[in-house]
């Protein structure tokens, strides 16, 4: 758990109550390696944050399984819409590895938020994510598969350290074999 205070106390340092109550409300969870952590249609009850390991967001389109996102460690993750609004999720997340989270049922969710302290992180973080997130689309968006790759190369080597090479295909539109092509041209 001293990683995930760590992680919000970067953000806003906690008091000992609000620390207390982290400790207590979120659980540690262990997924193993191909293990639905969201599934499709399921309403999300859980938001999570990776310890260790490696996490697959993606989704069906016309039978073809495309990743959205591949996180790792010291990293929040959930199906937003799925949560937030406690309706069916239209994206999966599934464990690329033995994937070790702390998660915070949707309930406590609502009980942390009556702590000003974690509220104050809480807004914090979803604002930065906000942020990045609009920046990475703007950005990313604009780019052909082989920037693409080479800023994940340098803004996320743990994906591409850690995730299987037809995950990071897909994350940036093409197939194995023009993945393969431009690794061989970047090294």
């Amino acid at each position: 758990m001293t990683e995930l205070i760590a992680f919000i106390n970067s953000f806003h340092e906690l008091d000992e109550e609000t620390e207390k109550a982290v400790k207590t409300l979120f659980r540690e969870e262990t997924f193993q390696k191909n293990e639905f952590i969201i599934e499709e249609n399921q309403i999300c009850t859980k938001l999570y944050y990776i310890k260790s390991g490696l996490v697959r967001r993606f989704f069906y389109e016309d039978g073809e399984d495309i990743t959205k996102w591949i996180y790792t460690n010291h990293q929040f993750i959930t199906s937003l819409t799925s949560f937030f609004e406690q309706k069916p999720s239209f994206e999966l997340f599934q464990a690329g590895e033995e994937t070790v989270v702390y998660s915070l049922s949707y309930a406590d969710e609502q009980t942390l938020l009556e702590y000003p302290l974690f509220s104050k992180f809480y807004i914090k973080l979803l604002r930065l994510n906000l942020s990045k997130l609009n920046e990475f689309h703007h950005f990313y968006k604009s780019m052909n598969a082989p920037e693409k790759y080479a800023y994940l190369l340098h803004s996320f080597p743990q994906i591409i350290a850690k995730a299987k090479l037809k995950h990071v295909a897909s994350l940036i539109g093409v197939s194995q074999e023009t993945l393969s092509r431009i690794r061989a041209s970047i090294n």
